[in-house]
């Protein structure tokens, strides 16, 4: 199995029934309007995703639904967020089982591992899966960092390809350029930091405002991919209020009322999250209102996608 590490792949969130239970119907909706936007990939199960308050059963329900609807023309990934080796080895073996056609990978969850220890957390899940792995580094939110040292030491195993760079360090893209090159692919993980990580050489966007505006999202990728930058940073500069809500504790409930906004979502979310509500909510509602009122008309984006 291969994946090109390439392009906009949507994090997206999980649609809930006003009951708790998964709203299929409507995360169907989401799902092809990404489809329609010309998205690279799907992302299940990520922080968008609320992953910590999913079942397994929601998971691997939201990996075979999700491999239906994409039917093959886009990579299904699934994120691995797990307190041990085991499960993380289990999860990984599980979601091959449903079809998904890699894994985005966190390290160890709850316990703040070494450098030693994280190594072999990957390795051991990279060693038991055909499945292409992007680790996940964020260590602003995470609190580990996976070094470019411990990188030289993953990428002894193939089926690492690939990073999601959320260090908030942009620098960081040249840093493995120059000492990696294209052995490990990089996926920019940052809204705010998406269209900068672009020029500077990342290969794609694994995007969270995408949820809600898919279009402008992949327009900005294939915009400056095809060298018309000053049409990419003209959305770019429009969508940055929107952008701003990902980088925020909020960021589920923030995107989820940008989704309603758009008609591609709900507002439901999994306690103990709760919806916005007051000032807070005001504000988002704000932003997402002069956005939409702002929205600017897209070129041709889809012509030129190689």
């Amino acid at each position: 199995m291969s994946i090109n590490w390439k392009g906009v792949m949507p994090a997206v969130t999980t649609k809930f029934t006003n009951d708790d239970t998964l709203d299929l119907k409507m995360f169907e909706v989401n799902i092809k309007a990404q489809l329609n936007a010309g998205v690279h990939g799907i992302v299940l199960g990520g922080t968008l995703g609320e992953a910590s308050t999913l079942s397994d059963d929601e998971k691997r329900t939201l990996t075979r639904t999700t491999v239906q609807l994409v039917n093959n023309h886009v990579p299904v990934l699934i994120n691995i967020a797990e307190q041990t080796t085991k499960g993380a080895i289990e999860a990984a073996q599980k979601a091959e089982e449903d079809g998904a056609k890699g894994l985005m990978m966190l390290p160890p969850m709850r316990y703040k591992s070494g450098d030693r220890e994280t190594v072999e957390y990957f390795k051991a899940v990279a060693k038991n899966t055909s499945l292409p792995i992007m680790v996940y580094n964020n260590p602003v939110d995470y609190k580990i960092e996976v070094t470019l040292d411990m990188f030289e030491e993953l990428l002894k195993c193939d089926n690492i390809e690939a990073v999601k760079e959320s260090t908030r360090d942009i620098s960081n893209v040249t840093r493995i350029k120059n000492r990696f090159g294209n052995r490990l692919k990089i996926m920019t993980g940052v809204d705010t930091l998406a269209l900068e990580s672009l020029l500077m050489g990342a290969d794609g966007w694994i995007a969270g405002l995408v949820c809600a505006f898919p279009k402008e999202t992949v327009a900005i990728y294939e915009l400056q991919k095809a060298g018309r930058i000053q049409e990419a940073l003209e959305i770019y500069r429009w969508f940055l209020p929107l952008l701003e809500l990902d980088i925020n504790p909020k960021l589920v409930q923030n995107i989820k009322l940008a989704e309603v906004a758009t008609g591609i979502g709900t507002e439901n979310v999994r306690a103990p999250r709760l919806p916005l509500i007051g000032e807070e909510r005001k504000h988002v509602l704000s932003v997402i209102e002069t956005g939409l009122k702002n929205r600017p008309t897209l070129p041709d984006y889809k012509s030129l996608a190689i």
